[in-house]
């Protein structure tokens, strides 16, 4: 694929980061954000102090403040803003036609438990839409460290040409047609990322941690199987690849909530430490009503779910799960 103009919405750690990745590729990259002013100081320092620093920004990556700033006959895009917030971002594209758009974010939309894709193309009819997803921390994609995801779409040609827009030397990409796998495995792992943090900052150990990760994949395969998923997705990056990083890296910070949580902290005081968007506290609430809809078992999921809503503290939690009654674990 010939080089591209390309606009990444959401100039957080990750979206600097696919902007980055994208320009290792020649291609002209535009990154917006709703915050004015982190965009001035992107113009300013030429590089994201604030969510990536120590990585300068190359000529082609280009902070605008305005959307009207984007070559008019753009038609590739990545959004990488927070799923709360994904519905509210998309109409900035409908001046543009042909859209093309990769969706970076995981999660679902709060209170309506919609997949991205499914509000992408609410708001966007007639728009090509794509899913990236897999183990990929911010900071190691923007410096160019070698990375594996996964891009899926329903039409495997949309995967395509956005693996063509992205694929490098150091940011190999896979596709595949299992949108629904996809979203379900990068959104879930979160949650259990949460709760292998507080049984770490519990002091459990790694038995406890390597228990909660296989678990915590059975849930994924449960409710991506009662979803429409397939269930070899979840062997993958999307899915085993994606957990098993977050569950086991401090860089994670949905486990990082569940260290700080486990020391004490409130929600609200760990999230303010974390001081970036924490995707599995929105997420835990949305993949419990899921949960509930499809009647499938979900005790990660609904342990952490009241440890947010402070229904029972972090140690209760995990004695909860610790001390539930034996069952055959293939069932």
């Amino acid at each position: 694929m010939s080089a591209q103009s390309v606009l990444v919405l959401g100039a957080g750690s990750w979206g600097t980061a696919l902007a980055l990745a994208l320009t290792r590729k020649q291609n002209t990259v535009y990154l917006w954000d709703i915050n004015s002013d982190l965009i001035k100081n992107l113009k300013t320092e030429k590089t994201n102090t604030r969510y990536i620093p120590g990585i300068p920004f190359p000529e082609n990556l280009i902070p605008v403040e305005s959307i009207d700033q984007v070559p008019p006959e753009t038609k590739m895009f990545v959004n990488t803003v927070p799923c709360h917030g994904l519905r509210s971002s998309l109409p900035l594209l409908k001046s543009f036609s042909d859209v093309h758009v990769c969706i970076a974010c995981k999660g679902f939309e709060p209170g309506t438990q919609k997949f991205n894709h499914q509000v992408v193309k609410e708001e966007l009819p007639g728009s090509s839409v794509a899913v990236l997803s897999g183990p990929s921390f911010a900071k190691e994609v923007g410096a160019g460290l070698p990375t594996a995801v996964t891009i899926a779409a329903e039409d495997i040609a949309i995967a395509q040409v956005f693996a063509d827009l992205f694929h490098s030397d150091t940011f190999r990409v896979y596709t595949h047609n299992d949108v629904i796998g996809a979203q379900i495995g990068g959104a879930v792992k979160n949650v259990m990322a949460i709760a292998a943090g507080i049984a770490d900052g519990l002091g459990f150990g790694s038995n406890t941690r390597s228990a909660l990760v296989t678990r915590g994949l059975a849930e994924i395969m449960r409710l991506g199987l009662a979803m429409g998923a397939r269930q070899e997705t979840f062997m993958g990056l999307a899915g085993l690849g994606d957990l098993v990083l977050t569950c086991t890296d401090n860089q994670s910070r949905n486990r990082s909530l569940g260290l700080l949580l486990a020391e004490g902290l409130s929600v609200e005081d760990a999230s303010e430490k974390i001081g970036q968007a924490i995707e599995g506290l929105k997420t835990a609430k949305e993949v419990a009503a899921l949960a509930k809809k499809y009647e499938i078992e979900m005790p990660i999921t609904d342990q952490v779910n009241q440890v947010l809503n402070g229904v029972i503290d972090p140690k209760q939690a995990v004695n909860v799960l610790l001390t539930r009654e034996p069952r055959s674990e293939l069932s």
